[in-house]
This record gives structure tokens, C-alpha cells and sequence, in this order.
């Protein structure tokens, strides 16, 4: 890398730490490579007990997590994982099934990418990521006007939206949401009944330009859903716009 390139890398990730897991060692190894020259500091390890136990130590910003980890597999760690991380989760898996796809996503990760992938790919994905507006910023409207920084909480009858504090209360009790969840309930609450297409989302939550799968929306959009307690088929707070997108309810 010569001096330009990684003083635009230096700029682009100011210290920027990646936890790597995979049971195999030569991918977690290049995927480490990848991160690294983009100026990550990268940790690996190769079982989700030291996973865990390394992502304590080392409070990372983004977490590389291999699905299918034998023991104590990527589900299990990425559970356990929010319990004290709201670092960013990219869950790698060898099987391109829905199902698997839903699983790693209910328990907290923030994107999948299938094996085999590229490794520009997933570097792309992670950056996309890292540049999602953080605590006093508001997402970007479909317009693309940006809200102001600090705002009142955004209530919808028993729901309370606190943008700044990146908490939201239903019937006053915390609900918690991982950062990818707020962000899309957070985009949907800054302009009450106008509707996002699934790429308007995508740009918001994910960042543009975004190279992922948009099923990823529905996805996180259910999660949301069932934290608040919302059914799809008769919704107070998150209505579905059928070939479209979704939008917040404007009642008060």
C-alpha cells in the first residue's frame, strides 16, 4: 500500500477494531488480511468460547462470525454476544437456506453473506456499515433532507422514539432493539405516513452504495415487529405498502 492509499485507509477507519471467527483457520486468515489493509485492528479467533471471551477484552467494533462454528456455534455466540455488544455482525454460512439466513438475523446479526464470497465484498459490506449515522444523527429522509440533530422523542400513542438516545419505550418499559433495528425504525418514525421502498431503507440503514440482498429489510422489519408486539396483519405502529415498501403510522 503506498503512502496515499493508506493515509486515505487511516482516515476512512480511525481505528477500527474486527473480531474474526471461523473454525478455518486460512479464511479466517485472509478475511484478516482484507480487514487489515484497510487499517483494522483484527483479532481471530477459531471456537465461539474464545470468541466471547475476546470480544470482552477487546470491545470490537465489527464481528466476522462463521454460522456454522462446531461447540457452541454462530447463533449461540451472536446471542450471547448482544448481551454486553452492540458491535456490528456479519454472519458467514455455508448454506444459502432461508432458514438460516432468519435464524442468524433474529438473534442480533446485522448482515449474512454466503460462502464461498468475496473478501472485497464483505469488506464493502463492513465499511457500508461503519458509516451509518451514529447517535445524534437521523437518518436521511427519502427526499434526502437530513432531520435536525437533536430531536423531542417521536411518540405514536404507547410508543416513544428517543433518536438522540437511541431508546425506545413502549408503554414506558425499554424495548431493546439492536442497532440495525432502531436505525430502520428510526428512518421509518422521521416522516410518518410516507412510504420507503425497500431501497430507500436499504440507503438510509445500510448506507449507498449498498451491494447486499434487500430480503434483509423484511427481515429486520419483522424483528421489529415482534419486540413491539405489532401484528402484521392488523399493525399499530408499522404497516406494510404491498409491492412497495413500509410506513409509520401517523396516529397519535
Amino acid at each position: 500500500m503506498d503512502a496515499t492509499s493508506k493515509a486515505s485507509a487511516d482516515a476512512a477507519n480511525p481505528g477500527y477494531r474486527a473480531l474474526v471467527v471461523d473454525d478455518e483457520a486460512p479464511l479466517a486468515e485472509v478475511v484478516a488480511s482484507y480487514l487489515e489493509r484497510e487499517r483494522f485492528e483484527v483479532t481471530q479467533c477459531h471456537n465461539g468460547t474464545d470468541a466471547l471471551a475476546r470480544a470482552r477484552e477487546i470491545d470490537p467494533d465489527v464481528v466476522v462470525l462463521d454460522l456454522g462454528l462446531p461447540g457452541l456455534d454462530g447463533v449461540e455466540v451472536c446471542r450471547q454476544l448482544r448481551t454486553f455488544s452492540d458491535a456490528y455482525v456479519v454472519m458467514l454460512t455455508a448454506r444459502d437456506a432461508e432458514v438460516d439466513t432468519i435464524v442468524g438475523l433474529s438473534v442480533g446479526a446485522d448482515d449474512y453473506i454466503t460462502k464461498p464470497f468475496s473478501p472485497r465484498e464483505l469488506v464493502a459490506r463492513i465499511r457500508a456499515m461503519l458509516r451509518r449515522p451514529r447517535v445524534v444523527n437521523a437518518p436521511v429522509s427519502p427526499a434526502g433532507s437530513a432531520a435536525a440533530d437533536v430531536l423531542p422523542p417521536r411518540v405514536f400513542g404507547p410508543l416513544s422514539i428517543d433518536v438522540a438516545g437511541r431508546q425506545v419505550f413502549l408503554d414506558g418499559e425499554p424495548i431493546p432493539l439492536t442497532r440495525t433495528e432502531f436505525d430502520i425504525l428510526a428512518a421509518l418514525s422521521s416522516r410518518p405516513g410516507v412510504v420507503w421502498s425497500r431501497a430507500q431503507l436499504l440507503d438510509a440503514v445500510w448506507g449507498e452504495p449498498w451491494v447486499g440482498n434487500d430480503h434483509l429489510v423484511d427481515v429486520h422489519v419483522g424483528h421489529v415487529r415482534r419486540k413491539l408486539g405489532d401484528d402484521p396483519a392488523d399493525p399499530r405502529f408499522v404497516h406494510t405498502v404491498r409491492g412497495v415498501g413500509y410506513r409509520m403510522a401517523t396516529g397519535k
